[in-house]
């Protein structure tokens, strides 16, 4: 009574994709086709039944044992959030955003939700490792149950045109950036470079970046520092300041950008919208079952 098959777990979850009813004629032996259609038949989609299935593991467990007051409370405290701190840079360069933050909570709760309802569904049986492994069952299954929509070519036209930056050729630049230093020296350094008395030391030192794009300037050396250098001639040396101090700089190549068409990528657009759809469609099912759960972030 406290366990479910895998086979019924299947039966279950069968569905095809335009919804239609869940056939059930082993879920309740020795009832008629009819009766089984009808008690059912509200299972149309594949992934909600998780929800239903865990309720029945829920109340099958009810009766053997009382349950726990917070079973259904996920908490959050000082301790784990300051782990996802501690790890999110293994060099201390930084500390998480609020939303950075924030999304590895989310993921977290999302792993001990699965976790939890793996334990319910008993994929544990047997296996003593932590709990990320058993969430990590659950996900399979979830993934393993996941029906997507007929691949049309209007369906991966509309998604190729909204995910359009993963696929247009970025403008980019190549250029000579020597260390960061401060302006004073950064000044000398260009004295130097411009009468050509500028040190082998300093030409060990003094980096080619080549094609880099230019939605990559900013992050990596500041708005200011990639305005700057976007107006320079070709060519010509010149004193800028990034966000990690001053250096000396040459623009030496700029090749605009290509948008994508759509017929050179249709089979990698194929192979990542299946991705993000089942991702997709995963995360919606792991939604539904943390409706049910009461999620405290302690302060």
């Amino acid at each position: 009574m406290k366990t479910l098959s895998f086979s019924l777990l299947q039966r279950l979850m069968a569905g095809d994709d335009d919804g239609s009813k869940v056939a059930a004629s082993d879920a309740a032996g020795g009832a008629s086709r009819s009766r089984d259609s009808a008690a059912t038949g509200f299972l149309r989609e594949p992934l909600v039944q998780f929800a239903a299935i865990g309720a029945l593991v829920f109340a099958a467990d009810a009766m053997s044992r009382p349950a726990a007051k917070d079973e259904r409370v996920i908490t959050v405290g000082k301790a784990l959030r300051q782990s996802f701190i501690d790890n999110f840079d293994e060099d201390k360069a930084r500390t998480p955003s609020n939303a950075e933050l924030q999304k590895m909570i989310d993921s977290w709760v999302a792993s001990e939700i699965l976790y939890r309802e793996g334990k319910a569904l008993g994929v544990d049986r047997g296996d003593d490792m932590i709990r990320d492994r058993i969430a990590y069952k659950l996900q399979l299954l979830i993934f393993d149950q996941i029906r997507l929509p007929q691949a049309t070519d209007e369906r991966l036209r509309a998604w190729f045109e909204e995910n359009r930056a993963r696929f247009d050729e970025p403008e980019r630049v190549g250029f000579y950036l020597t260390p960061p230093t401060t302006e004073a020296q950064a000044r000398r350094w260009l004295d130097d470079i411009g009468s050509g008395r500028d040190s082998e030391e300093l030409r060990d030192k003094t980096r080619a970046i080549l094609a880099r794009p230019i939605d990559s300037l900013a992050p990596a050396f500041g708005e200011k520092f990639r305005d700057a250098l976007l107006e320079l001639p070709q060519g010509t040396w010149a004193k800028l300041e990034s966000k990690e101090g001053w250096h000396v700089v040459r623009l030496d190549s700029r090749r605009p950008g290509e948008p994508a068409v759509f017929e050179n990528f249709r089979d990698e657009v194929l192979r990542l919208w299946r991705a993000d759809e089942t991702r997709a469609r995963a995360w919606e099912a792991v939604n539904r079952l943390k409706a049910s759960y009461t999620v405290r972030i302690e302060p």
